[in-house]
């Protein structure tokens, strides 16, 4: 072996180390970001409740502070301290008490500074004029919750917590991921595991981590929590070729004239405990609409039409403002040969106004022609600087 071949082999020692050191600590940031967050919220959570318990009527008007809370933490902090998150912080709060998380971070080190603190609230110490005098230690009550929050979020939605407290444990004993958790919980495993007289059995098959349901650390991060809670900007597509194509469109579109007023991409909208994303939100200034267009890599299905307008029931009302028509959605399908561009215009309130709309918008075939070209070119793009074009 010569000495080259020597300095290449530890070369290649130390890329592998950094490289998992790098990895490791990125994996570490992932799951310390996502246990501070919960721990905030449970935190949250409980100082609305003791807040309702610590004078005569405050439980009275809950839902009224809840929703003047929400308003100001929002315009503070961001949309993930709206009445609904608050709410569900609350309720977060009051399945897992400070007796219970107490008892959870006694057993992991009945040494942690978090114990004197919770013993003290879970004895009937409420919300004080100096609630920094009761406050716990954030990153001791971190250690309770081995989840990340979408997972919380997930479990809360169980009305049953025999059923909660089965889903949580197998979620911690086999790895799962969210969206594990969410195939057990669809496929009923908790009451097929009650039913089973070999419940053994049926819990061996629930089987360990699927390895491509693991979350990397970067889509970890990029969580619509985790950006929500750090107030970060939610803009990113699932593939190089949806990025490019809803860029060019974005142009594209600005580029017909001065009606379309662009507002935002990837715009995240949350219905219970489910997130969607709207790929491109405009707004028409003739026709004084929103235009809510969404893209579809693959072939049009009749779930895409169901999809844009849920999107447009919600933007009607959350985003639509006084004064405004109703929004239109328009549904952009990039199959290669089969570019197609579809208005949702079946649910406006009259004909006239969804004749207006079509005669204001452009061209169907138009912007159909433009998505076929615009995929043409990102597939030659491609080609030429040696990557594998998309595949559908």
């Amino acid at each position: 072996m010569t000495k080259s071949d020597i300095a290449a082999a530890v070369y290649a020692g130390l890329q592998r180390e950094i490289a998992d050191v790098v990895e490791s600590t990125r994996e570490a940031t992932a799951r310390s970001i996502n246990a501070l967050m919960t721990a905030t919220y449970w935190e949250i959570g409980r100082r609305i409740v003791e807040f309702e318990q610590g004078g005569e009527g405050r439980a009275a008007y809950g839902e009224a502070l809840i929703k003047r809370l929400g308003a100001d933490l929002s315009q503070r902090f961001g949309r993930g301290f709206g009445w609904r998150n608050l709410s569900q912080m609350r309720a977060f709060y009051l399945s897992r008490p400070a007796e219970q998380i107490l008892q959870t971070l006694s057993a992991k080190s009945p040494s942690s500074k978090i114990v004197p603190t919770l013993s003290a609230i879970s004895a009937g110490r409420h919300f004080s004029e100096s609630p920094a005098r009761n406050s716990p230690d954030l990153t001791a009550v971190a250690q309770a919750f081995p989840l990340p929050w979408s997972a919380y979020v997930r479990l809360l939605s169980l009305r049953n917590p025999t059923a909660r407290s089965f889903y949580e444990a197998e979620a911690l004993r086999c790895g799962w991921s969210v969206r594990q958790l969410d195939r057990q919980i669809g496929s009923q495993f908790y009451e097929r595991v009650a039913l089973s007289q070999n419940k053994a059995a049926m819990l061996r098959k629930a089987g360990p981590a699927d390895a491509d349901d693991a979350p990397t650390p970067e889509q970890a991060i990029r969580d619509p929590f985790v950006l929500e809670f750090l107030d970060l900007k939610d803009e990113y597509s699932e593939s190089d070729l949806e990025d490019g194509l809803i860029r060019h469109l974005t142009d594209f579109l600005l580029e017909l004239g001065d009606d379309f007023a662009f507002i935002g991409r990837q715009r995240r909208l949350r219905i219970d405990d489910a997130w969607f994303r709207v790929d491109l939100l405009f707004f028409h200034r003739r026709l004084r609409c929103l235009v809510v267009i969404d893209l579809k890599v693959g072939r049009f299905s009749y779930a895409d039409a169901g999809q844009m307008h849920l999107y447009l029931n919600y933007a009607r009302e959350h985003w639509m403002k006084p004064g405004e028509n109703p929004p239109v959605g328009l549904i952009l399908c990039a199959e290669k040969g089969a570019a197609e561009a579809h208005y949702a215009l079946d649910n406006l309130p009259n004909k006239i106004l969804a004749a207006e709309y079509q005669t204001v918008l452009p061209d169907e075939k138009l912007i159909a022609h433009e998505l076929e070209r615009t995929r043409a070119e990102l597939d030659r793009r491609n080609v030429d600087s040696g990557r594998s074009p998309q595949v559908d």
